[in-house]
């Protein structure tokens, strides 16, 4: 793996000499990963992963091409970039492709910690004892996983482009147990592994799960409900796959089509996305090279924006917002750092304003029902309680829904001050908030 800017810029012109195509583009990308996993309140796996990735894109007229490899020696570089002439060359035209991107001057990110590339196994046991060594106190069982990556990821065009950045990120997850049903969770994932707070981790996950025994049955249908930032965020994570891409725009798939401009959901609520912003894992350029524009999605309420890559920024005319995923891709461009802004709300205060409704930790399991009407399902998990007469009181059975996103946006109350960063396909920065109602439809068993 090369862990410098000076061997990968070698190694990137290098294989964009070895191509024939009229125009070639080289993505590399290097993970150097650490993992520490423990369950039954005990470490049981320590791992460590090395791998680089090579990505070469070929273009012949509207033609593309790409062929990848893990093998960085000579005879492997040259095969994988006649590999991906190849392809292009079997490939129908696209009438509508013009060119890869250009260079434009890259703003650097704030996304490398020296102390997170460093972190040690024995360092990672100790933090994770924290958590372990709270639920073995309280009689009760953990299980979860701590890692800590680096990513280096460069690319190069023959247009000019030369981009390159380490980053960092430390990631940790638990679910402590109680009993068959009670149960608590906690994450965190930051760029400086130094800002987890194990602690606070700790407690959250295990006071969570003290207060899941034995929950009841309720009834089923529509509920004020106060969502954690963990169900927030899967909520936004949804959204962002249902929408915010262009492609999903040019492809009339997006619950955006013909909404640009208007009020789509309640004032409170923003949406933007922002590479540079320290509350996510920020990262300068995209897997083409292209700068990281911060896009407002939606503003106040109203449907503003959605994201591009350089194809669909071409297609419509439209600036290149720099959101491309590496190619081949059928997503289009993504909002790799969705955030909500915050509100003013503290959690006690969210769930002050409710005399009876739900209070959901996270979402499990979620899937996309109908894109365009927003409707996803999943169910409830680690920490699903009821509110009554403004307080938390007994713990419920988890619970399955199938619910708009766009209607419980509309009908926000409040928003919290707080926001945590959580980690799926992408990262979402997310405030847990109150609506007006939440559609539960079954009991998870």
């Amino acid at each position: 793996m090369y862990s410098d800017e000076a061997s990968v810029r070698t190694l990137l012109q290098k294989v964009l000499s070895y191509s024939q195509a009229e125009q070639t583009e080289v993505a590399y990308l290097g993970t150097e990963s650490a993992l520490t996993r423990f369950a039954t309140n005990h470490i049981h796996q320590n791992v460590a992963e090395s791998n680089a990735e090579l990505r070469v894109r070929a273009v012949v007229g509207q033609r593309t091409g790409v062929a990848a490899t893990n093998r960085l020696d000579d005879e492997s570089l040259r095969r994988v970039t006649e590999q991906a002439l190849e392809i292009a060359r079997i490939q129908p035209v696209n009438p509508e492709f013009h060119s890869l991107p250009a260079p434009q001057p890259i703003l650097p990110a704030s996304g490398y910690s020296e102390r997170t590339a460093q972190f040690t196994p024995e360092e990672r046991a100790r933090q994770v004892g924290i958590i372990v060594g709270l639920a073995k106190e309280r009689g009760l069982e953990s299980a979860g996983a701590f890692s800590t990556t680096v990513h280096s990821t460069a690319i190069a065009n023959s247009l000019g482009i030369f981009a390159y950045e380490p980053r960092t990120e430390a990631e940790c997850h638990a679910v402590v147990m109680a009993d068959e049903r009670g149960s608590g969770y906690t994450q965190r994932i930051a760029t400086n592994v130094s800002i987890l707070d194990f602690e606070a981790m700790a407690h959250e996950a295990v006071e969570k799960a003290q207060r899941s025994r034995s929950p009841i049955d309720i009834s089923l249908g529509e509920y004020p409900v106060v969502l954690d930032a963990y169900a927030v965020a899967e909520m936004l994570q949804n959204l962002a796959f249902m929408g915010f891409s262009a492609l999903a725009v040019q492809e009339e798939r997006s619950f955006m089509n013909g909404q640009f401009g208007k009020q789509l959901v309640e004032p409170r609520v923003t949406i933007y996305d922002d590479g540079h912003d320290p509350s996510g894992l920020p990262q300068a350029f995209d897997y083409e090279g292209v700068p990281k524009q911060r896009v407002v999605m939606i503003d106040h309420g109203v449907a503003n924006a959605v994201v591009y890559d350089s194809f669909t920024a071409a297609r419509e005319g439209k600036p290149n917002t720099g959101h491309a995923l590496p190619a081949p891709n059928s997503e289009g461009p993504l909002p790799l750092h969705t955030m909500m802004e915050a509100g003013d709300a503290s959690i006690e205060e969210l769930i002050k304003g409710v005399d009876r409704g739900i209070y959901v930790t996270r979402f499990h399991y979620t899937n996309t029902v109908h894109p365009i009407k927003t409707l996803f399902t999943g169910m409830t998990r680690d920490g699903t309680f009821l509110i009554e007469h403004g307080e938390l009181t007994r713990p419920v059975k988890n619970l399955r829904f199938t619910q708009s996103i766009l209607d419980v946006l509309r009908e926000v109350q409040a928003i919290g001050r707080e926001r945590v960063q959580s980690a799926g396909y992408m990262t979402v920065v997310a405030p847990a908030l109150r609506a007006a109602r939440f559609n539960f439809t079954g009991i998870t068993g």
